[in-house]
């Protein structure tokens, strides 16, 4: 890591550049970094103006510091993050503090604590300790959930170059289980509803009924902690999103905020197939291109940013069918003692009944949950020894659970004259109830915290599609359902020629791992090699030792804000 006292450098914006990235996201930003690296001309646009998406971290009064979507992790030593951030030389660059090994997450129940510990045989241990009259049962849920997970590892996600035949031979698991609803497997092994709701405790990761979660989906999701425990970044989420910028920036590459992209630009061939040519900014600025990552909201995307002759209808109709996944409401708390002395370097799942399929009644409803489950996340609490998260013997956590997008739920008038929504009494009285929930739930958990806030703000669907365009407020795409994931959903090289489609609604789904992993995939669509299989094999792009980030004075969000055109240039 470099000694020398890090300055932030913005290069000049490439000229009619090979590859323009939509959205800042890590998706986005990894996609970008490894093009980069690959020597390509990159050009990432993102509309806020800070860097990073839902890894990104705001602050307040220059004393608070809260991240929006990065809580916890997993995979960073030998797993995919570790072989991604690998690729690029990124790998000692990032430090990944450990959460609890023995209870990463904390699930509490109305007379039920579990605690997950960091190993499948760890895991599998203490549920059929917690739960021994169903020990055969467990034993072959777990089993089927694992097993999926081996055999994914070792073939992967099939697509359209898919040998069928091959693949179930090498993954008969994935084949039979993974796109049937987790219920199913529930059932056919007759647990009980206090063991489903345990293996099911931190569903919020994905925010889907399990009647139409995929066995894969939550397999997923434990196995990525499960495998080498979960960790945080240290310094927060913006770290992540900081190093990439760095490496787009090194490698000549450019990443602009305050760049909203209005239209994507196409021209019809001589076949009638469309391809793209460019793209449009808002106030009529045209970049010209022949490739296009695009990994924001997918519903903007094919609906708004495409005139509509160039998307087939069938890709249309598919869009506009697709189920958002639920969005969620959060809390951010500048508290004035120290988390530690309550709080473990843990998550905490507070889950008001056991009947997991009864959270998403009030929101399909259009309506809010009388007794909300509440995630409790704490950056002070996972990584105590970083003096950036709040002053001196402060603290911060957030809480989070699901929510409604209904405007209407949240006293939003939408008429033409009506004030900005942050501004309606309705909605102010709305978010105000929700978030006194939210806070009388943790103070169960936590005890007394109202008496030492110091600062309090909260955020809702609403904030969410402000900040990243997202259809109905969702942080996690399209819903990860049985009917619209994996191999269900759209391939990365799209019926537009040089449209690549990227973000948490592609194949690899959501999350820090999926949108990543995603970011690689699009990266190998645009070169037409695949750089999993390269990284697998210990390949590394570009040259690391150029690298300044990290350094003395190094700040991942410094880094990431202000990146507009009239920013300092080399």
């Amino acid at each position: 890591m470099s000694e020398e006292i890090w300055q932030r450098v913005v290069p000049p914006v490439p000229e009619d550049p090979d590859v323009v990235v939509i959205g800042s996201g890590l998706a986005g930003l990894t996609a970008a970094a490894y093009l980069a690296a690959n020597d390509r001309k990159v050009l990432v646009l993102e509309q806020y103006d800070v860097a990073g998406g839902c890894s990104q971290t705001f602050r307040r009064k220059k004393e608070w510091q809260f991240d929006v979507g990065l809580h916890y992790i997993g995979g960073v030593k030998t797993g995919e993050i570790g072989r991604i951030l690998g690729g690029l030389g990124l790998d000692e660059r990032i430090e990944f503090p450990e959460l609890d090994p023995d209870g990463f997450d904390t699930f509490v129940f109305p007379d039920l604590e579990f605690k997950m510990p960091k190993g499948w045989d760890n895991y599998v241990g203490r549920l059929v300790e917690t739960f021994p009259d169903e020990e055969e049962g467990l034993r072959a849920v777990t089993d089927v959930m694992r097993n999926a997970m081996e055999e994914l590892r070792s073939v992967g996600i099939p697509d359209s170059n898919t040998d069928l035949q091959e693949y179930l031979e090498k993954a008969p698991t994935v084949v039979s289980w993974g796109m049937r609803p987790i219920n199913e497997l529930f059932d056919e092994n007759f647990l009980s509803e206090r063991s489903r709701a345990v293996i099911l405790g931190n569903a919020g990761d994905y925010a889907t009924p399990p009647s139409r979660t995929p066995v894969i989906m939550h397999a997923g999701v434990i196995d990525h902690y499960l495998q080498e425990g979960a960790f945080y970044v240290k310094g927060g989420g913006q770290e992540m999103a900081g190093h990439l910028v760095d490496l787009i920036h090194t490698y000549g590459g450019r990443v602009r905020t305050h760049a909203e992209v209005e239209r994507i630009l196409t021209e019809e061939t001589e076949s009638g197939a469309h391809r793209v040519s460019g793209v449009e900014l808002a106030g009529g600025e045209v970049v010209n291109t022949g490739n296009v990552i695009a990994t924001g909201d997918i519903k903007h995307l094919f609906l708004e940013l495409l005139d509509e002759e160039a998307v087939p209808e069938e890709i249309r109709n598919t869009v506009e069918g697709y189920r958002m996944a639920t969005p969620l409401f959060t809390v951010y708390l500048g508290l004035d003692f120290d988390i530690t002395e309550r709080m473990p370097a843990t998550n905490y799942w507070l889950h008001s009944r056991y009947d997991q399929e009864a959270y998403y009644e009030p929101v399909a409803a259009g309506e809010f949950d009388t007794d909300p489950p509440v995630y409790i996340s704490s950056a002070s609490a996972k990584d105590p020894g970083h003096e950036g998260h709040a002053p001196p013997g402060c603290s911060t956590i957030e809480l989070m659970t699901w929510a409604t997008p209904d405007p209407a739920a949240w006293g939003v008038d939408e008429g033409e004259d009506a004030p900005k929504y942050s501004r309606q009494a309705g909605y102010l009285e709305a978010k105000q109830k929700v978030t006194d929930q939210l806070i009388d739930r943790a103070e169960k958990q936590l005890g007394e915290l109202r008496s030492h806030i110091l600062w309090e703000e909260a955020a809702t669907p609403m904030t969410q599609t402000r900040y990243t365009l997202s259809s109905g407020g969702s942080s996690y795409g399209i819903e990860p359902a049985t009917d619209q994931f994996g191999p269900l959903r759209l391939e990365y090289r799209t019926p537009v020629q040089g449209l690549i489609l990227g973000g948490v609604s592609s194949r690899r789904g959501h999350g820090i791992l999926g949108a990543m992993a995603g970011g690689v995939e699009s990266a190998s669509a645009v070169l037409g090699r695949s750089l999993r299989t390269e990284i697998a094999e210990g390949a590394v792009f570009g040259d690391p030792s150029s690298l300044t980030s990290g350094g003395e004075g190094w700040d991942a969000l410094e880094a990431c804000r202000k990146l507009q055109e009239k920013a300092l240039r080399a």
